[in-house]
């Protein structure tokens, strides 16, 4: 089955910088787009990067300049480098995929930035 699995969250300072990271199993993962996503307390989640197959990229206007998603095709892995994080960064990450018509959520991994 699909699995999407998140690790690298936690808590820094703002103005510092993490990377997440999200290993896909149970599909060819070089053919499908992935997608992060984030979720604050009371509010509604939301997309923050897409990388197509082809590795293109797409941003959200709040984090243009400051994340960057990537994707290793050999290690079924996409990233998402976190730099001059703000408090308002701060929320619960998802790595999502559409596969067969279906969304395909992780678990999450929580990002907490102080101030």
């Amino acid at each position: 089955q699909v699995q999407l699995v998140e690790s690298g969250g936690g808590l820094v300072q703002a103005g510092g910088s993490l990377r997440l990271s999200c290993a896909a199993s149970g599909i060819t993962f070089r053919f499908y787009a992935a997608d992060w996503y984030r979720q604050a307390p009371g509010k509604q989640r939301e997309l923050v990067a897409t990388i197509t197959s082809g590795r293109v990229t797409n941003y959200a206007d709040s984090v243009k300049g400051r994340f960057t998603i990537s994707r290793d095709n050999a290690k079924s892995t996409v990233y998402l480098q976190m730099n001059s994080l703000k408090p308002e960064d701060t929320a619960a990450y998802y790595c999502h995929c559409t596969v067969g018509g279906l969304d395909r959520w992780g678990q999450g991994t929580q990002v907490t930035v102080s101030s």
